[in-house]
């Protein structure tokens, strides 16, 4: 039995104590920037993206820059991270497509970021939440982590089950910063293979912590 909407507002509460301060981690300065900045942090982490991502505004400042862009001069400048062959040709494909399509403005909903290279609800969401403040919950792996752990969605549950269930729970005006907190609890509490368990003020509402606690 999943934990329903007083014990995760109680969950979601000791959380944001714990992080008051849990925002967007990725560097950007403009809406453009941060969607790229978005498709370039999937199966990387936001700190090799901010590594490079300085750089690579330097040499391609504007979306026409970045549209008009050699891949291989792209290509290189993302070497450093995961799967980054692949980036270059959806970031080039993304911003040639956002001056054709959408006039060199970042599309406000769901289909149409979908449809551009590389993006997906998750980076969707991040996206309407960050640059529009439209609420929404990127469900990212510490996000879905969390939520299976705490008992918040099933076990089995993939993203797009993860995210109805914190929709469906979590207030609309509270959608983006739980994310934020649910990420950074994820990131910096309840990690993937040593979470700290031993000093955690949820070990109550936790269904890992029971389980390891039944092994020991």
């Amino acid at each position: 039995m999943k934990i329903g909407r007083d014990k995760l507002r109680q969950v979601l509460t000791i959380i944001g104590q714990m992080f008051p301060e849990a925002k967007g981690e990725l560097d950007w300065d403009t809406p453009f920037h941060l969607l790229i900045a978005v498709i370039l942090s999937a199966q990387t982490t936001d700190k090799a993206v901010n590594k490079i991502t300085p750089a690579l505004w330097a040499k391609y400042p504007t979306i026409e820059d970045l549209a008009n862009a050699d891949l291989t001069d792209v290509e290189n400048s993302l070497r450093t991270i995961g799967l980054y062959k692949n980036k270059a040709k959806n970031i080039i494909k993304t911003a040639q497509l956002i001056l054709a399509d959408f006039d060199g403005h970042i599309p406000k909903t769901h289909k149409e970021l979908e449809g551009l290279p590389g993006v997906g609800r998750k980076t969707a969401n991040v996206v309407l939440g960050e640059v529009y403040g439209i609420p929404s919950i990127a469900v990212d792996t510490h996000v879905a982590r969390v939520a299976k752990r705490l008992n918040i969605s099933n076990q089995d549950a993939g993203v797009a089950e993860i995210e109805a269930d914190l929709m469906k729970k979590v207030p609309k005006k509270d959608w983006v910063i739980t994310h934020h907190r649910l990420i950074f609890f994820g990131r910096y509490h309840c990690l993937a293979k040593k979470p700290k368990c031993e000093i955690c003020p949820l070990q109550s509402y936790c269904l890992y912590y029971k389980e390891q606690s039944k092994k020991a």
